[in-house]
């Protein structure tokens, strides 16, 4: 029986299958598993009808896809089914396992499996472990896409590859990973958070610990700022420090304004002068001003450089920045002067300098400006990033698109900063 596509379980379970004539031969209540040859396979249909319960063969299917189930069986020619222990069943043994890495430690928990035709047969090739899988087994896939949408997000898919899952075996109490760091480093920091979010403190912990420091970094902005605290008051100083550090300075004075003044500025005693500074002087400002949103991770130029030699410059420098939108031109004493866009960097000739096309007509605010002030002034004029300067128009840092979206979360998700 030919089976092509893809289907999840959860399209399947209580799915009406039908005998030859089209008649009603009954729901499925589960599906047997068996191993296969490279992936696990599809070897029956458990169907239930008028709480008696059958066992349907693979090969006795005629057609099998979420549109339609029929069987070339007749009900009085299907087998009767007691379910016993040894065999393996998608519903009854795998959803809602726990995934444990290597070490043991709960990582996340089955919310639907993946199928797909493999030579005629239906071979189990993923797990979803996001809310996708929670909101299809719910019936509501579509309308949390349309929920998504209406705050120009996506719901992403968060599927773990059979490939990173060792082999099944009946009495299933947990599903282990193979490669659990090759399989994290896949994944993006916010699913590496929701992860840790997902399970116990101390699991959370542990997972996180096996992280390396960049991938820490970036799962650590993506947690709530209890959890954030929690975990770095854990760590060492040492490798707490390497973590704040490899974070955005933005997102760094974030996390530190959530510890203890005395742990902060331990922690600030290990990270590089130049870094640690850019970090106190996001701490000595409010979160609901401009200079609580900005970050002062941008690129600035002199206004004598050549376009060649700011391209090369880019080159360089660029890999090491967050969010590169514009280039910042400024004089020898720090004081913003222009700037030009990476559009008219690459338009222009090489041996022009970067003073001949900047752009002078400048937005910006000052550093304790109210942030739904920077909103409007960001949304009005369609930017993608607005300087922060003083003043004497000394430039201290940029406010970007996304430091924006941050400020309509709720006033729960919000925190004030402190000075250290």
């Amino acid at each position: 029986m030919p089976f092509f596509g893809e289907v999840f379980s959860s399209e399947i379970i209580r799915k009406t299958v039908l005998d030859p004539r089209g008649e009603d031969l009954g729901r499925v209540k589960d599906l047997s598993v068996v191993k296969g040859d490279p992936l696990p396979r599809i070897s029956a249909l458990i169907v239930e009808r008028k709480k008696k319960t059958y066992r349907l063969d693979w090969n006795d299917l005629n057609i099998f896809n979420k549109r339609i189930i029929s069987s070339k069986l007749y009900h009085n020619e299907i087998k009767p089914y007691e379910m016993p222990e040894d065999d393996l069943l998608i519903l009854r043994d795998i959803l809602d396992k726990q995934i444990v890495d290597a070490n043991g430690a709960k990582v996340v928990r089955v919310n639907d499996i993946k199928l797909e035709g493999y030579n005629n047969e239906a071979v189990l090739i993923a797990v979803d472990v996001g809310m996708r899988g929670i909101l299809r087994r719910l019936g509501i896939e579509r309308s949390g896409e349309d929920i998504a949408k209406l705050f120009k997000q996506s719901l992403p898919y968060n599927l773990i590859s059979w490939d990173y899952l060792q082999p099944l075996a009946p009495k299933l109490t947990e599903i282990s990973l193979t490669v659990p760091r090759q399989m994290l480093s896949e994944l993006h920091p916010a699913d590496i958070a929701d992860i840790i979010s997902s399970v116990s403190q101390k699991d959370g912990a542990n997972f996180f610990s096996n992280l390396d420091v960049e991938t820490a970094a970036e799962a650590l902005s993506e947690l709530k700022p209890e959890m954030q605290a929690d975990i770095i008051n854990a760590m060492d100083t040492e490798k707490a420090a390497d973590i704040i550090e490899e974070m955005a300075p933005d997102e760094a004075a974030d996390v530190l304004s959530d510890l203890s003044t005395e742990r902060a500025k331990e922690i600030l005693e290990h990270i590089e002068k130049e870094e640690a500074e850019d970090i106190q002087e996001l701490l000595g400002h409010e979160e609901d001003t401009a200079g609580g949103l900005m970050t002062t991770d941008f690129l600035s130029f002199p206004p004598d450089m050549t376009v060649q030699e700011a391209s090369q410059r880019f080159r360089a420098e660029a890999r090491e920045a967050e969010n590169v939108y514009y280039i910042y031109i400024v004089d020898k004493d720090e004081k913003l002067r222009g700037i030009v866009s990476l559009r008219e960097l690459l338009l222009a000739e090489n041996d022009c300098y970067l003073a001949d096309i900047m752009e002078t007509n400048l937005k910006y605010v000052a550093p304790g400006e109210d942030e739904m002030m920077v909103a409007g002034i960001i949304s009005k004029y369609n930017l993608l990033a607005l300087p922060v300067v003083d003043e004497n128009h000394y430039m201290h840092g940029i406010i970007t698109v996304d430091d924006i979206i941050d400020i309509l979360l709720p006033p729960s998700a919000k925190k004030k900063r402190r000075g250290v």
